[in-house]
């Protein structure tokens, strides 16, 4: 079956993840989110984003079911913008969302304290009330102006290596330390200082989009760019997979695959994101996880913090990854 992605993410990520044939099409479907960085969000500059779309999305939508007709397109999953349902909906076929929110539910906790966008939650609710369903992934907020509902186990990224593969690849010295892995996205964390972590109990990975010149890293991390990535046959679960510990904000993407990966989480608060106290109320349940405060995270070593996660003992319960593949089926089912 044909796949069509109609997406603006960028190009990179999708040609070094999406692993069967796909036509990409530059398309904008929502507006999500602006940060500042990994760990701060302008919210009025999302709120007046996400209403300029909106005020243009009928139209939008016009286009792109004139597009799904024209690509033969059957079904249509989104994750997790709305005006693609409406799209959908002109164009007679089913879609579906695949998220663990929604927009209605993310933008409505801002609306109060930045007026003049009150009716943005609700116009993009109607939008998702033409999908036929939405698959609620685990951690979820929103999903109240769905038709019908279906919990799925967790998406996830799994390493297919075996870590100490990864480990020998990387050149990651067998000395007893525990490896940290910095994940913050292509946004990085403003005025985070790194070479005081040289000689830690533990060593830095650093990848990509980490916003780090070389100056400034410890001189034992390891640096671990897409490029390198690439040369060396190794994805970004890998990674996540081969260290101990990853340091983060909890967003759904790596605490997946911390989860399928059974790797620890020494997070950071991301700021006002509805979906952070979600996440970080469910997450001991199935990962071990611990707090630090984003001075600490940006200035400090973590020796304290690093020692005591990785004495955690395992998580009490060891969810099902296989959401991916139960998706695969149920579109294969609507097609």
């Amino acid at each position: 079956v044909p796949i069509h992605l109609f997406t603006q993410v960028s190009r990179w990520l999708l040609e070094r993840t999406i692993r069967v044939p796909v036509t990409l099409h530059d398309w904008a479907v929502d507006t999500g989110a602006i940060q500042l960085d990994s760990l701060a969000m302008d919210i009025p500059a999302t709120l007046a984003t996400a209403a300029r779309f909106e005020a243009e999305a009928d139209t939008a939508a016009v286009a792109l079911a004139r597009a799904f007709r024209t690509h033969g397109v059957r079904a249509v999953v989104c994750d997790a913008p709305a005006m693609p349902c409406t799209a959908a909906h002109l164009a007679g076929m089913p879609a579906v969302l695949l998220a663990n929110f929604t927009w209605d539910w993310i933008y409505a906790d801002f609306t109060s304290d930045h007026p003049g966008h009150d009716d943005l939650p609700a116009r993009l609710g109607a939008r998702y009330a033409l999908a036929e369903a939405a698959w609620r992934l685990p951690m979820a907020g929103g999903f109240e102006t769905c038709r019908t509902v279906l919990d799925f186990p967790w998406i996830a990224r799994r390493s297919r290596r075996a870590p100490d593969d990864t480990r020998r690849l990387i050149d990651a010295p067998r000395d007893g330390r525990p490896l940290v892995l910095l994940s913050f996205g292509g946004y990085g964390v403003a005025g985070m200082r790194l070479a005081h972590h040289a000689g830690a109990p533990y060593r830095l990975v650093v990848s990509a989009g980490a916003s780090h010149t070389p100056d400034v890293l410890p001189t034992d991390a390891l640096q671990v760019d897409r490029d390198r990535l690439e040369s060396l046959g190794l994805r970004y679960e890998d990674l996540v997979a081969a260290c101990d510990v990853v340091a983060s904000k909890p967003g759904y993407g790596i605490v997946s695959e911390c989860v399928a990966n059974d790797t620890a989480l020494l997070y950071t608060d991301r700021g006002r994101f509805r979906e952070y106290p979600v996440m970080v109320a469910q997450m001991p349940d199935v990962l071990r996880c611990a707090f630090i405060d984003n001075e600490a995270l940006a200035t400090a070593r973590w020796d304290a913090e690093v020692d005591a996660l990785l004495a955690q003992p395992a998580p009490p319960a060891r969810p099902l990854v296989n959401g991916a593949e139960v998706a695969a089926g149920m579109l294969s089912a609507m097609v």
